[in-house]
């Protein structure tokens, strides 16, 4: 049956949203707004975009940094959206936001809302919960939804299902999160705000000691810091831009600043692929990579070059994430997969 989907991806300055039926995207949006926009005048919007369509007989809302969940697509429900009210969730983002209009639209038009294998996905096995710093556990906090497209549509171009196979997969976007995958299960991940390699904003694992003392050098406040990490650092820190394209026309230019930070940005990332290669014991069926990045011929190959030795390497460029929680609710709405309590 196809079945009619709303889509609701929100981020800070605008709300991308779909409306499905069955596997066919009818139309995609992304609604630009200003950062401050209240949540009601985001909910109003995409009514109105849903409103051109019809009634939906589901919504399909981004999953944010909830709480450790395994895999899966799970119904919106008064637990969840109380967790997130209420700040019983691992991190604030704007992705939060997802859930509770979905959750307020399906109250109005009397349909179910659900989410995705969201950033919060848990799968990791005991051995790679220790930091080595007792007071500190490792999140497994990642792009799971992207990841887990894209791996269903690799294992299917490979004749089988996404459980028949090991991936390491690699979402190369503004944060980067490197994902060891047996059997369709996330086994190990990197958090792409704390221990990854550095990207087009973030700064990754950095010197553990160094990054202490300049926490307690009076340099920066602890706001400050946080910033710098995340949103300052990785290429936008070294080059004053964040945009792998006008990274690309300056080393054709003869750019040798360029040209290495760069290479170090590609060689980290083969550097994670093969750590998450050990998690898998060296059983590899092909690294994916994917995300925004990975349209970056000039990056796909230094990250082929340092890594390619491991395995094959297919590359899925882009951000899928409008068809990967449509097809999730879809999945469920059909009886293919079962709906995860949460």
């Amino acid at each position: 049956m196809n079945y009619k989907i709303l889509v609701i991806n929100p981020g800070a300055t605008s709300t991308k949203v779909a409306f499905y039926e069955g596997e066919r995207c009818v139309a995609k949006e992304n609604i630009s707004h200003p950062k401050e926009v209240s949540f009601e005048e985001r909910k109003k919007l995409v009514r109105e975009f849903m409103e051109r369509f019809g009634k939906p007989d589901a919504i399909a809302a981004r999953g944010g940094p909830l709480k450790p969940l395994k895999s899966g697509t799970y119904r919106v429900t008064v637990e969840m959206v109380n967790d997130i009210k209420e700040g019983r969730v691992q991190a604030q983002h704007v992705s939060l936001l997802a859930p509770l209009m979905g959750w307020e639209l399906g109250q109005e038009l009397g349909i179910p809302a659900f989410i995705v294998d969201p950033v919060s996905v848990d799968e990791m096995i005991p051995e790679a919960r220790l930091s080595g710093f007792p007071e500190i556990k490792r999140k497994s906090l990642s792009h799971a939804l992207n990841m887990r497209a894209v791996a269903r549509k690799v294992a299917e171009e490979m004749g089988g299902k996404f459980e028949d196979f090991n991936f390491v997969i690699a979402h190369l976007g503004g944060g980067i999160s490197v994902s060891a995958f047996e059997k369709g299960r996330m086994i190990d991940t990197t958090n792409a705000n704390e221990e990854a390699p550095f990207s087009p904003q973030r700064a990754g694992t950095v010197p553990s000691v160094s990054l202490v003392e300049l926490a307690f050098s009076g340099k920066y406040t602890k706001e400050q810091l946080i910033k710098k990490l995340l949103k300052e650092s990785g290429l936008v820190g070294y080059l004053g831009t964040d945009d792998m394209r006008e990274v690309t026309a300056r080393i054709e230019k003869g750019d040798k600043e360029a040209e290495l930070v760069a290479k170090a940005m590609a060689l980290q990332i083969a550097k994670y692929i093969g750590e998450m290669a050990v998690v898998l014991r060296g059983k590899i069926d092909a690294i994916i990579l994917t995300g925004g990045l990975a349209n970056s011929t000039w990056l796909v190959e230094r990250i082929k070059e340092y890594a390619g030795f491991l395995g094959k390497v297919v590359v899925y460029p882009g951000e899928n994430e409008l068809e990967a929680l449509a097809l999730g609710v879809l999945r469920v709405l059909r009886g293919e997969e079962k709906e995860e309590e949460y």
